[in-house]
């Protein structure tokens, strides 16, 4: 199945740390831990969501799960679906 042309990512709840849970139309929740991902690729884009404060702040826009209003971190529709982390 191509989820980025069937599934739809419709909610997106920030879980704690840096975990977020992602509601998809086909009723599919998925737990995703961001965390490990931001710490261990260090980019000046993306540093400053390690802040907590900075993280809870991602939004669904046209799709994709994404921080900040120029796209400044987002991640593979098709990777989270399957629940697979970003490494």
């Amino acid at each position: 199945m191509k989820t980025d042309n069937y599934v739809k990512l419709v909610d997106a709840n920030y879980v704690k740390d840096y975990t977020v849970e992602l509601h998809f139309s086909d009723d599919t929740v998925r737990q995703i831990d961001f965390g490990r991902f931001l710490f261990n690729h260090p980019h000046p884009q993306h540093d400053k969501y390690r802040d907590l404060r900075n993280f809870r702040k991602f939004k669904i826009d046209h799709n994709n799960l994404v921080w900040g209003k120029n796209w400044d971190l987002e991640f593979d529709l098709s990777k989270l679906y399957k629940g697979i982390s970003p490494k």
